[in-house]
């Protein structure tokens, strides 16, 4: 189904993770998505969608917004096929991911940096792909781009085709929207626990008023999971599988990612684990089973450790 994907997509590993397994009880593996060229997952939809232009589109360019990692995603495909491409990106976009964006897209990608977060940034991007008639790639509210996410679980059932739970993150949707496609079509009793940052729980929300709402404020300390409205596609996926959403505060987040770092060695940006900072809130859902926790990405910005490090240390004092 997605052979396409590998001339660029790399099959990640499935790490077990000893002190995980042993801390909750459980069999915890770690689906290492930061481990792709672009330390994220956001290369398999945006490489998907690609794919799928007509050589037409191809050849008059694209246009997308992001956080960070889709607009990696999107300059690594585009570099690859010789697409040209027009990232917008929010004015909170740390330094680490425009230098990635600029060494993925190499001559074929600019930047355009406007609006105070993603949301903001993607509207000014959709204007402009009208104005120049450019094929806009959404970061996760399409079909081609949940598809490519969904070769994520894919990857995960054909390495542990009996496994209880698989601990998606939740920005947009994409990649979780991917995951419920998946579980269903492969028909196994495998579920989602789904999870989001405290401050931007906008699929929580949704779910609870039964239409994608739109937040007026988000915290956006968790940049790659932090959008004011999830996708109106990917939320009519999720409404379907989903009965409840988690959310994990910051400062547990940070001792999650400072742990995963100290212990196995693991660099995740914040959204990239959120799958383990829910850990202790499911502890009893998923006592004794067998688990996959997807680290979703690994582009954190070193000068953003002081701060995680301070958020980690109110954690412990609480």
């Amino acid at each position: 189904m997605h052979n396409h994907l590998y001339d660029l997509v790399k099959h990640t590993p499935l790490q077990y993770s000893q002190r995980l397994s042993e801390c909750f009880d459980a069999q915890i593996y770690l689906k290492r998505e930061d481990l792709q060229d672009v330390r994220s997952y956001k290369i398999r939809g945006a490489y998907n969608f690609l794919l799928k232009l007509s050589a037409a589109e191809r050849a008059h360019g694209v246009v997308t917004a992001s956080a960070g990692n889709h607009a990696q995603g999107v300059a690594q495909a585009a570099a690859k096929l010789r697409i040209v491409a027009t990232i917008f990106v929010p004015t909170t976009t740390p330094q680490q991911k425009l230098d990635r964006i600029r060494y993925f897209g190499k001559n074929y990608v600019s930047i355009k940096i406007t609006g105070s977060d993603y949301d903001a940034c993607a509207n000014s991007a959709q204007a402009y792909a009208q104005r120049t008639k450019l094929v806009y790639v959404p970061p996760f509210d399409h079909p081609d781009v949940i598809d490519g996410q969904a070769s994520v679980t894919t990857e995960i059932l054909e390495e542990l085709p009996s496994l209880a739970w698989i601990i998606c993150p939740i920005g947009g949707g994409g990649l979780c929207a991917g995951a419920a496609k998946t579980l269903e079509q492969a028909a196994v009793d495998t579920h989602i626990i789904a999870v989001e940052p405290l401050g931007a729980a906008s699929m929580k929300e949704s779910l609870t008023a039964g239409y994608p709402v739109q937040l007026k404020d988000i915290d956006g300390f968790v940049d790659g999971a932090a959008v004011k409205q999830v996708g109106t596609k990917t939320f009519a996926i999720l409404q379907r599988a989903l009965t409840t959403v988690y959310t994990v505060n910051n400062t547990v987040l940070c001792q999650a990612m400072i742990d995963l770092y100290q212990h196995e060695g693991i660099v995740t940006e914040p959204a990239g684990a959120l799958s383990v900072g829910v850990l202790n809130t499911v502890r009893e859902v998923i006592r004794g089973q067998r688990i996959v926790c997807i680290i979703s990405g690994g582009n954190n910005d070193l000068t953003r450790y002081p701060d995680i490090l301070a958020r980690a240390a109110m954690s412990n004092q609480t």
